[in-house]
């Protein structure tokens, strides 16, 4: 079954007390709506997105779309001056190209949600012709009474209640027949019966459709009032990316890579030496630099720029860039001399920063992806590892903001966050570990393959030894 995506954007901002519609609000460095229309276009089920938006507000939608390259999008239509309104001409513009589809509602200020609702709502399709996004509640809800709500009428049980979420998906011949039948009802259009959402029309019309219900995700929150807000920006910089997935057809990473130049710092030992390796197997020209085998110390501005000017002098190119260069020490930092210290924060951070601003002018000219590196250490400082945990945070953000800075100019910017990976600087700072505790550093590195080749930018990808698609490799 064809697979649409209608991304509700209808909303005003008047809870928010905004003069624009809240999904146009920037978190983490983008509108809100970017955020979510990335999602679903990333989404291997989706075939098709549509996007209803607040009227008066189309062009805005339409840039957004524009610069975040969401080729899903098949068009932008005006939304109308109620739910109800908008589902409708959702309804209306899916049936103008397809007969019959799988369509999937979802609100555009909802930009948490994950690849496993998704795939969880589409395979629900299959069987059902009504589908809910739902989780459990965690708070005692009350009914009260209808004269000023101060009185409680009802508990219900708990154990049945659940709070609905979206996307709310039907088969578009379902929601199509729930809402002729719901505007045939003077009740329903005199306003007497309201609608909030969309399953509630299902129910009410066709009592005999299933309404089947997946589970949400609290992540999967809506951005209604101002502390939602900071909330979702806090979420966004603490939260992380699932891995994108990786081609089944080998052939795509050769079209991703042959003829293109990598550049890697740090690439004499442990992932970035497999990068290396792999992206070379793929046809890439490879130039990899480190303090041990070339003398490049990221640290170094001089040594940066001449690592980059010889591999374009080459090749006339460079397509990526990947610092993996990094030192860990560990310790007190009251006990910590000043010259770890100084090592430390010019390795770990104003390495990174330094390799990015001598490589921003070069991936300009291929729309190429600047890959850094962080460690699970950086959503929380631990005990022992405040160089090392603090210099990683800092990664993060740099990593996101300079996705916003070059998003105009066609450059992507990631992080990889790794679990506790087998290299030669976790053995110095540990020794021998168990066998099977750690990610193997040529996992790593695939995964960081995947992420270079794919369209992702301004995002913190996990990578954790459960992960199917890592162990598979």
């Amino acid at each position: 079954m064809y697979n649409v995506a209608v991304v509700l954007a209808g909303g005003t901002g008047q809870r928010m007390g905004l003069e624009i519609p809240k999904q146009l609000v920037k978190i983490a460095g983008k509108p809100i709506m970017q955020h979510t229309l990335q999602v679903f276009q990333s989404a291997p089920q989706i075939d098709e997105i549509i996007v209803a938006m607040t009227p008066g507000f189309t062009a805005d939608a339409e840039a957004i779309v524009a610069s975040a390259g969401c080729t899903k999008v098949s068009r932008v239509i005006e939304g109308g001056t109620t739910r109800t309104e908008t589902t409708m001409r959702a309804i209306e513009a899916v049936g103008a190209t397809s007969p019959e589809a799988n369509v999937l509602f979802h609100d555009a200020v909802r930009p948490f949600i994950d690849q496993r609702v998704i795939e969880d709502c589409v395979t629900a399709l299959e069987r059902y012709e009504a589908v809910d996004v739902a989780i459990p509640s965690a708070d005692t809800i009350i009914k009260v009474d209808d004269y000023g709500g101060t009185v409680i009428k009802d508990v219900p049980r708990r154990d049945l209640l659940r709070r609905g979420q979206t996307p709310q998906c039907f088969r578009l011949s379902t929601i199509r027949d729930a809402y002729e039948l719901a505007l045939a009802d003077p009740d329903f259009t005199g306003g007497k019966i309201t609608a909030t959402d969309d399953c509630s029309v299902v129910l009410r019309y066709l009592p005999d459709v299933p309404i089947v219900v997946v589970p949400g995700s609290e992540q999967n929150m809506k951005v209604t009032h101002p502390v939602d807000v900071f909330l979702a920006d806090k979420l966004f910089q603490l939260s992380s990316q699932a891995p994108p997935p990786s081609p089944e057809d080998h052939g795509v990473y050769e079209s991703g890579l042959s003829g293109r130049t990598v550049v890697i710092f740090g690439g004499s030992q442990g992932i970035g030496a497999d990068i290396a390796e792999l992206t070379r197997s793929f046809g890439a020209r490879v130039y990899s630099f480190s303090r041990s085998e070339t003398g490049t110390h990221v640290e170094n501005p001089q040594d940066i720029e001449n690592a980059l000017a010889k591999a374009y002098g080459e090749t006339g190119r460079i397509d990526y860039v990947v610092n993996t260069a990094g030192v860990l020490r560990t310790g007190r930092l009251d006990e910590i001399d000043d010259a770890t210290i100084d090592e430390s924060l010019r390795i770990n951070y104003l390495g990174p920063l330094r390799v990015a601003r001598a490589a921003a002018g070069y991936l300009r000219e291929t729309k190429g992806q600047l890959l850094l590196y962080t460690s699970s250490s950086y959503t929380r400082g631990r005990a022992g590892y405040s160089l090392y945990s603090s210099a990683k945070a800092a990664t993060v953000n740099l990593t996101q903001a300079l996705a916003d800075e070059w998003a105009e100019d066609g450059v992507r910017v990631n992080c990889i966050n790794p679990e506790r990976t087998a290299t030669p600087m976790r053995t110095r700072a540990f020794g021998q570990e168990p066998p099977g505790t750690l990610l193997a550093s040529r996992d790593v590195a695939m995964t960081s393959i995947d992420v270079l080749i794919s369209e992702l930018t301004g995002h913190t990808v996990d990578i954790r030894r459960h992960d199917p698609t890592a162990a598979a490799r």
